[in-house]
């Protein structure tokens, strides 16, 4: 991951392959934002030529010129803003730096003279800088594509004081968060497994503080995980619960995580269409976030006693597989007929949730790509969030801290009826209309009265369209940002 310093340094004196400003469309024309200190000369040349050059200042767009010595960088890096009558907030940094490491391959050093006032937008240029320059290795010969910049400097006149330092710090410990989750969900299926999953959370808390536990197929059906028992029993490669928990002394609370981690979802019997199966290596993105969550809360040392579970199994068919109309009986003793075996997120999260309370958290919060009427109702942009009205509106406020997007759903008592069965206590689905809510509905019975949030991540957490802002193709990380900035929310308002 590349290196980010502060610097009070003439932004035109940099030392960089690259410097990078922000451009805003103005009229008929364009604005360079937070720019004065740059030679007089180089700012009407850039406001002058804007329209010949094809620079408009639209959002997410990066125009690179010569820059002719006006600067110690031999390029200047344009990234569009948006309208000039906009305020730039922390966001809209993000996406800018982000948008710019994203398109600099080949670049090793990067500077960044955007508006840099505030230790929020100091943080919010780093967290983008370093999300964009994200690439993903695994399978690819490396030896003659162009890599992401090592080097980071942003200008800031707030680079000596302690407040900025320890938010760079901690958008290097978030970065590599949400990079870890991006990895996870880009590996192929036949590598990421259940087996393998909880063995990649054991070397991810090596040498940490978090204590790891695993529970195999064996250990879940006697100890009655019977969602994970039943989803997993469809494939060669057996279902496992792992814990983590991160337990500082001085814990102010503590929180549950609970993350649906199907490493690879082909529907079973109930089979998705070919192409539905194409991005179903990402069903495990709620896992991959709570895992390293949990690793960043550690790392950042939040006093908060943070417990996660990652529900984890392969949803495939086979002669072993579960069948439409099963009647499975999970955690708790909660009997589910099923009656589609491609509803099976809900399954395993419900065995976890039910552990999860067990030990009498003062919140929990599940985070799944649960269901395509998420992605039908909110966009592949845009997160579902379900739940207890307070822990609700504390994920939508650590969203909007965060930068990502999570939008509050309601639980209309109504579609409750739709998940009543004629043979179990519950049925897995209910009312084809309103299918993200029924599933919230379907969770809500193994929580019992613990505060509880539903994060549906569906269409947000794997990006198959084109590569925006800070966000490449595949895997996006959505959901560490959020779950962070609200297991930091207590400590940040006492101190303030």
């Amino acid at each position: 991951m590349a290196a980010p310093t502060l610097t009070s340094k003439d932004p035109a004196r940099l030392a960089v392959d690259a410097l990078v400003v922000a451009v805003a469309s103005s009229g008929a024309g364009v604005a360079l934002v937070g720019a004065d200190t740059l030679p007089t000369e180089l700012r009407t040349l850039v406001t002058g030529s804007a329209r010949a050059l094809g620079i408009t200042g639209e959002q997410d767009s990066v125009h690179r010129l010569p820059s002719g010595g006006h600067l110690t960088a031999p390029v200047l890096v344009l990234v569009g803003t948006g309208p000039a009558t906009a305020s730039l907030t922390p966001e809209g940094l993000r996406r800018a730096a982000g948008a710019a490491t994203r398109q600099l391959a080949g670049v090793a050093s990067v500077g960044f003279a955007l508006p840099a006032d505030d230790v929020d937008s100091v943080a919010a240029i780093v967290e983008g800088a370093l999300l964009g320059a994200y690439e993903y290795t695994r399978y690819r010969d490396q030896a003659d594509r162009p890599r992401p910049p090592s080097r980071f400097e942003v200008v800031t006149p707030r680079g000596r004081e302690n407040a900025a330092k320890r938010a760079v710090e901690r958008a290097v410990v978030l970065a590599a968060a949400v990079h870890g989750v991006r990895d996870l969900v880009n590996a192929a299926p036949i590598d990421l497994f259940p087996a393998a999953f909880a063995d990649a959370a054991r070397a991810a808390v090596k040498g940490t503080k978090i204590k790891v536990s695993v529970l195999d197929e064996k250990a879940l059906a006697a100890g009655g995980y019977g969602g994970l028992v039943a989803v997993g029993q469809g494939s060669s490669r057996g279902p496992r619960l792992v814990k983590l928990t991160w337990s500082p002394s001085k814990a102010t609370r503590s929180v549950a995580l609970v993350g649906k981690g199907i490493t690879f979802d082909s529907g079973g019997l109930s089979l998705k269409p070919a192409k539905g199966m194409e991005a179903m290596k990402s069903d495990m993105a709620g896992a991959a976030a709570v895992l390293h969550t949990v690793l960043a809360a550690a790392a950042l040392e939040v006093p908060v006693k943070v417990t996660g579970w990652l529900c984890l199994a392969e949803n495939m068919p086979s002669g072993t597989a579960q069948r439409p109309s099963d009647v499975i009986t999970q955690r708790g003793g909660t009997t589910v007929e099923v009656l589609n075996t491609d509803a099976e997120g809900r399954l395993v999260l419900a065995d976890g949730l039910v552990a999860a309370c067990e030990e009498k958290p003062d919140a929990v919060i599940d985070i799944a790509t649960l269901t395509g009427a998420q992605v039908v109702a909110l966009g592949t942009r845009v997160s579902a969030v379900m739940g207890t009205d307070d822990l609700r509106a504390e994920v939508v406020a650590a969203a909007q801290t965060s930068g990502e997007q999570f939008w509050p759903m309601p639980l209309p008592e109504e579609l409750r009826a739709g998940l009543k069965s004629s043979v179990a206590d519950l049925a897995n689905i209910g009312d084809r209309f309103g299918g993200m809510l029924s599933a919230g509905l379907f969770l809500r019975e193994f929580v019992g009265s613990t505060p509880w949030a539903h994060l549906d991540i569906a269409g947000p957490a794997f990006n198959e369209a084109s590569a925006h802002g800070y966000t490449p193709v595949g895997g996006t990380g959505v959901g560490v940002r959020t779950l962070l900035s609200l297991l930091e929310a207590p400590a940040r308002s006492t101190s303030d």
